[in-house]
């Protein structure tokens, strides 16, 4: 009988965290999951996947090398998952040197106290589309150059390279999962996706408010959460360790998401003016429903790239498996059942 792994994942109250902590509980791992102190532990999402049971709870803050080294020390993990840390391209305008030290430093600061601690851990780190920024190619490749075009992004791309450093002067096995927006029914409030859901469910369910949103003609390759999290675990099985885009190979722009969420909620949005005078407008009614706002524009924006995952399919034997409108489906019905039942989640 081959031995029960041990994993450790850092950030495991976030959607990805729970998602691949129920993954891993289901391949019989000892899951050990790590969060930053704070006064209430938030554990809606593993409680949603129910396995809040299943896990071991760890404090951990990759600010504080000696904690890291302590819990790694105690834990003995064989593989850890790195998927803490600021995680708003937003919040990083506001917050770039905290982003810096949690996202770009405190990678550094996990792959040093590996090193010093348990050199035989299998690393994995998740890397961000947000690296590429700007690019002369519409379709991204683990090859092609990297030009950031926000805070967070500059910090991932740090942590990118850090993992690559690592890999090659002390032969860890540390590898990156460069991954392209992953949303799902356990996206939190502040990315505009969930927004977008939980707004628009609301609205159906009687609500009054408008959605209020930036740029509409931004676009972004759009996966589910459930199915990247399963490309991180196979990144971990593979002989060698290597870096890995992870996406769907298609884009949307936020205005094609808000009219599959319309739809799938039973609103049929019809749109006029342009820019920041567009409106989205029930068609039946001729109600307002969404609105544009200069506050939610970036100071800058990446390009509307997609992700090649031709790596992926062929090394990982991995591809997508929920499509653009499912997911989008996925998300609305959970937050018709939220409206319906008066729950306000994440």
């Amino acid at each position: 009988m081959t031995a029960q792994k041990t994993a450790l994942i850092t950030g495991v109250t976030g959607q990805d965290g729970a998602y691949l902590a129920a993954l891993l509980v289901a391949k019989n791992y000892r899951v050990i999951g790590a969060s930053r102190r704070a006064s209430t532990l938030n554990l809606p999402r593993l409680a949603a996947l129910d396995v809040v049971k299943d896990i071991e709870l760890r404090t951990l803050d990759v600010l504080d090398p000696t904690n890291v080294a302590r819990i790694i020390e105690e834990v003995a993990p064989d593989e850890i998952y790195n998927l803490g840390g600021q995680s708003s391209v937003q919040t990083s305008f506001q917050q770039p040197i905290y982003t810096s030290e949690v996202i770009g430093l405190g990678v550094l600061r996990l792959l040093e106290m590996v090193r010093l601690v348990k050199p035989d851990t299998r690393i994995y780190n998740a890397s961000s589309s947000e690296i590429f920024g700007h690019v002369d190619t519409l379709m991204v490749s683990e090859d092609t150059p990297c030009q950031p075009r926000s805070p967070y992004g500059v910090a991932k791309l740090y942590a990118h390279w850090a993992v690559i450093n690592y890999r090659e002067a002390y032969d860890l096995f540390a590898a990156s999962g460069i991954l392209f927006n992953h949303e799902s029914p356990l996206r939190g409030m502040d990315f505009v996706t969930r927004k977008i859901t939980a707004t628009l469910a609301q609205i159906a369910c009687g609500g009054q408010q408008i959605l209020s949103l930036g740029n509409l003609d931004n676009a972004r390759d759009w996966g589910f959460a459930g199915d990247y999290v399963e490309a991180m675990w196979r990144m971990l099985q593979q002989d060698k360790a290597e870096d890995f885009i992870i996406a769907s190979g298609h884009k949307h722009s936020v205005r094609q998401f808000v009219e599959q969420a319309g739809q799938a909620a039973g609103l049929d949005i019809v749109w006029q003016g342009e820019g920041v005078n567009e409106v989205g407008l029930e068609r039946k009614t001729g109600r307002q429903l969404v609105g544009v706002d200069a506050k939610f524009y970036r100071p800058s924006e990446p390009d509307a790239l997609i992700g090649d995952i031709t790596k992926a399919k062929n090394q990982l034997q991995w591809q997508p498996t929920v499509s653009f409108d499912r997911l989008v489906e996925m998300m609305i019905d959970e937050d018709m059942r939220r409206a319906r039942d008066g729950q306000v989640w994440f």
